[in-house]
């Protein structure tokens, strides 16, 4: 009885020493794995660092690169903009050099057209007499248009050709007109016929009267009634009446 109760008494010994040595190991267990988790809670910590610097270079690469380009578009645009600031520099001095070249131009053209507006005016009043007062009102035109500042040289002259055109037009032309006319010194209201600077004739209303203009006198003659057919018929022609056709008309108003 005595040896089984010293054999109870070791059993409870040893289990009470399990028992310990379980309580201990279990408390260590628990300090490991705290010990763990907050390894694991900072490595999550530092892994969230890492991830947003991460990030954060890649956006900084990302911007570096795009600035890189633009810097590179810039020089590229740079170099453009010198070109095109070369080449208007040299289109400056070549217009500069054009705009002296207009002004002595200018100056020597100048004479030339007061010279041909006088030439004008000359052969206006030694041509036969037809459209006088719209021919003369162009010469003078021309004259007030030399004193204006606001007009170019070059409109100026080119009005100087055009008057001149429209005179060339008229040894090229049929032309018929009313206008008032002196017979016998009294106003008359006729019509006129041009035949370019062939003849210019005129005739009375009624029909009762014409005459021509004689080139080498100068002066204005009278025609017999047996011209009066044509001269009425010329009329219409002019008038584009009736369609062009022979005329017959003295041969001494053509010379």
């Amino acid at each position: 009885m005595k040896k089984h109760m010293q054999n109870l008494l070791l059993a409870l010994l040893g289990s009470a020493a399990v028992f310990s040595g379980s309580t201990a190991m279990a408390a260590t267990f628990n300090d490991v794995f705290q010990a763990a988790a907050q390894m694991n809670a900072q490595a999550k910590r530092s892994q969230a660092k890492i991830d947003d610097l991460t990030e954060e270079t890649r956006r900084l690469l990302n911007e570096y690169k795009t600035v890189l380009k633009e810097v590179e578009g810039l020089k590229v645009y740079n170099r453009q903009l010198e070109k095109q600031i070369g080449n208007q520099e040299q289109e400056m001095v070549q217009l500069a050099a054009s705009i002296d070249e207009v002004t002595i131009i200018e100056r020597q053209i100048t004479p030339l057209m007061l010279r041909m507006i006088d030439g004008l005016e000359q052969f206006v009043e030694l041509d036969a007499p037809f459209l006088l007062d719209e021919r003369r009102g162009r010469v003078e035109r021309l004259r007030e248009m030399m004193d204006r500042a606001d007009v170019a040289a070059s409109e100026k002259f080119r009005r100087v050709m055009e008057a001149y055109q429209v005179e060339m037009d008229y040894g090229r032309t049929m032309e018929a007109y009313s206008g008032i006319h002196s017979i016998n010194g009294q106003e008359r209201d006729v019509e006129f016929l041009r035949l370019g600077r062939t003849a210019l004739i005129y005739q009375t209303r009624d029909a009762s009267m014409q005459g021509v203009w004689n080139k080498q006198t100068r002066q204005w003659e009278e025609l017999d009634s047996s011209y009066r057919t044509q001269i009425t018929k010329g009329l219409r022609m002019a008038k584009k009446q009736l369609a062009p056709d022979l005329l017959m008309l003295p041969v001494a108003i053509t010379d």
